[in-house]
């Protein structure tokens, strides 16, 4: 594995990208020597969220490309410019970005869809049978796209996100923050990181780096 594409959701857990799980990606595949490209949908994000009341702010707007641009250091591109064709495996973030701007989870739970750019995108990496590694909340995505394969996710714990991913067909695997979740029938690897609130960040880290290993694995 020699290059891994990365989908941010925007830039801050309650509205887009969760930016520690983010960085710790970045520094796993820098880790193992995988260079890496950055991306985003070029919309407008669902709202935006003040960090410290958690209220919604109904009269700020941003966009997700620009907002993750700032995790990216401006290094990024419009996931229209996307190709899986370029790229060994594909790499996403959790936070609520995922489930609010990448797709309806958030709102429909199983009823929701994902985002059709970022659907054709990972039916490309899928088809290409090129290792798909999903963090936090992000494995939903997989769950709502390719939930008919019965894939094997983890969102960790949280028994109600649980179910709502089983009603997709999807097999939910109860797993530690610092460890992962490997489906090696379909190349999806899948880690909890924030989905527990209360996890510090050497478990995150951990379980994002066995992630990145995982990825690594299948791609042989």
């Amino acid at each position: 594995m020699k290059k891994v594409a990365v989908i941010l959701s925007g830039c801050g857990y309650l509205d887009g990208a969760e930016i520690r799980e983010s960085v710790l990606a970045l520094l796993a595949l820098d880790i193992e020597g995988i260079e890496y490209s950055i991306f985003a949908p070029d919309m407008q994000q669902h709202h935006v969220v003040n960090h410290i009341t958690g209220e919604p702010d109904p009269s700020a707007s941003r966009n997700v490309l620009q907002e993750a641009g700032r995790i990216a250091r401006g290094e990024i591109s419009p996931i229209t410019e996307l190709k899986a064709e370029q790229f060994d495996g594909l790499v996403i973030p959790g936070g609520f970005g995922v489930a609010k701007n990448l797709s309806t989870f958030a709102f429909k739970g199983a009823e929701g869809e994902v985002d059709p750019v970022v659907v054709a995108v990972l039916t490309d990496f899928k088809t290409s049978h090129k290792p798909i590694g999903a963090i936090c909340i992000s494995p939903a995505l997989l769950a709502l796209a390719f939930g008919d394969l019965q894939p094997t996710l983890t969102i960790g714990s949280h028994a109600g996100t649980a179910a709502e991913i089983e009603k997709t067909g999807a097999v939910h695997q109860v797993c530690e923050t610092n460890d992962c979740v490997i489906d090696t029938t379909n190349r999806l690897v899948t880690t909890p990181a924030y989905m527990d609130d209360h996890a510090n960040l050497k478990d995150i880290f951990q379980g994002i780096t066995k992630l990145v290993k995982g990825m690594v694995a299948l791609s042989k």
